[in-house]
C-alpha cells in the first residue's frame, strides 16, 4: 500500500519544511509515502469562497484515482488517539488498498463533490492550526503510527 498526503500550497517556513522532510524520510522505512502539492490558485482574491472551493475540489479530485481510498482531514471527522489511528492504518492496509489517499483541504475547507468522493474524515484537534503545521502533525502522527505497529518505542520516550 502507498499513503499519499494531498495538500494545496506549498510550506513557505523552512524549520516546518525541514521537519516535515524528516518525518517523510522516516516513514520511507515503513511504507511508500508521498507528498503531492496542489499550487495555490491564482487570482483567488478575485473569487468568492464558494468558487475557491470548487476549484480547489476540482484539482484535488483530479489526484484522486476511483481505486483509492480518499479520507479528509476535516475538524469534523472523528478524532482518534494515536494507539486508534495505528489501528486505522491498520485496518486500510489489511483491506487490500492500493493507495490510501489523505488530504488537507485550502482555507475554506473543502468542496461538496470533495465530500461527496471521501470515504472518511479524521479531525486532528478540536483546534485550528495553520495548513502548514497541520501537514507536519499528520505526517508526525503517520510516523508514531508505524511505529506503534512495529511496538516500537518512539510512543513512549
Amino acid at each position: 500500500m502507498q499513503i499519499t498526503l494531498l495538500t494545496i500550497g506549498k510550506t513557505d517556513n523552512k524549520q516546518l519544511q525541514y521537519l516535515i522532510d524528516e518525518y517523510t524520510k522516516r516513514l520511507g522505512f515503513y511504507i511508500k509515502f508521498n507528498l503531492e502539492i496542489i499550487p495555490d490558485i491564482k487570482n483567488s482574491k478575485n473569487l468568492s469562497e464558494a468558487q475557491q472551493k470548487q476549484k480547489e475540489g476540482e484539482l484535488i479530485l483530479n489526484k484522486v484515482n476511483t481505486s483509492d481510498a480518499l479520507i479528509l482531514l476535516d475538524e469534523k471527522g472523528k478524532q482518534l488517539g494515536s494507539v486508534g489511528f495505528s489501528n486505522y492504518l491498520q485496518k486500510h492496509m489489511n483491506s487490500g488498498i492500493k493507495r490510501l489517499v489523505f488530504v488537507i483541504g485550502g482555507p475554506y475547507g473543502f468542496s461538496e463533490d470533495v465530500y461527496q468522493k471521501g470515504q472518511g474524515k479524521i479531525s486532528l484537534s478540536k483546534m485550528t492550526f495553520s495548513h502548514q503545521m497541520v501537514r507536519l502533525f499528520f505526517i508526525e502522527q503517520l510516523y508514531r503510527g508505524f511505529t506503534i505497529l512495529r511496538n516500537e518505542p518512539y510512543h513512549h520516550r
